[in-house]
This record gives C-alpha cells, structure tokens and sequence, in this order.
C-alpha cells in the first residue's frame, strides 16, 4: 500500500515542476511595436531566452506584451533593441490582454449616424455617416460625406473603420 502513496507523491512533484509564466508589458515607440516584438523574438531564438509568447495588439499603441516566467528574462530579451523605452514595472493580469486577444466583430461596435472611413475599394480613404446597418449580412449602408451628391452604398463591416460615435441624447430632454 506503499506504492500508491508515493506515485501520488510524485505526480505533485511533477506538477510543481512546471513554471507558473506572467504577463510583463514593455513600452515602446509608438507604430514600431511590431518591428520591436521581431527584433526580441530573434533574440530569444538566438540565445536561447525561455519565452514564450509575444502579443502585438493592434489597438494598443506603443505596448508590446511578453509571457515569460520572470521579469529578468524580458529584461535580457528587450535589452540593446532599437525602439524599447522600458519595461512596465509589475505584472499584467491576463483579464486586462484577454480584450486585446479575444476580438470582437467591427459590427457590433457601429450604431447608425455614427461617422466610420472606408478602408477598402474604390471609396478607400473616404468618409460616411452609417444610415442603416444589417447584422445578419454583416453589411453597411453609408452615406459618403465627401460626394456633391448623396449616394447610398453597401459595403460589409470589415471594409469601416469607426472614427466617430453618435453622441446619445439621452440626457436631453
């Protein structure tokens, strides 16, 4: 009856053995997050550094996120890179990069009369007020702010960028 009690021991050995990683943040310069997050990932490879995951998150300007199990092992990746201005201090709560990881469709943040700019096609660049959205197609019909005429269009919700919320009047009477 021995035995059982020791292969229990050393299945919790086992599962002590694995390193607990955190979330660490480093500020960068604004628009090079991406160059920073390939100039360390050359660097763990090169050398060998235990890291395990880096989160460039498109809304997030000038953050780079890394997993790794402890602040000097980012501070040796980071160290020398061109574009680093520091390593936040602590560590990140991995509630406050879910948001950033789990992306939400661009839908479901439009509302009518809100002010979005194509980012694709022939209109690419251009600005419209939404005049009606439909969620089950994924489309939107936009007024282009910058045409003499007023022409409606339709183009799917990938192709909108928001600019500018509705403002509600909730409060007004």
């Amino acid at each position: 009856m021995d035995e059982p009690e020791k292969s229990e021991k050393s299945d919790k050995s086992e599962v002590l053995e694995v390193p607990s990683t955190k979330i660490f943040a480093v500020r960068t310069t604004t628009g090079q997050e991406r160059n920073v997050a390939k100039l360390v990932a050359a660097k763990i490879e090169m050398k060998e550094i235990p890291g395990k995951a880096i989160l460039v998150p498109e809304t997030l300007k000038g953050y780079v996120f890394f997993e790794a199990e402890g602040p000097h092992f980012v501070e040796e990746a980071i160290a020398g890179i061109k574009h680093v201005r520091s390593r936040v201090p602590g560590v990140v709560d991995f509630s406050e990069v879910e948001r950033y990881i789990v992306r939400k469709p661009v839908i479901e943040e439009l509302g009518e009369e809100d002010i979005v700019e194509v980012t694709g096609g022939p209109f690419k660049g251009m600005r419209a007020k939404i005049t009606r959205i439909d969620k089950t197609k994924e489309e939107v019909t936009l007024e282009l702010l910058e045409a003499t005429f007023t022409l409606p269009i339709t183009v799917h919700s990938d192709y909108v960028k928001l600019v500018e919320k509705m403002q509600t009047q909730s409060g007004e009477v």
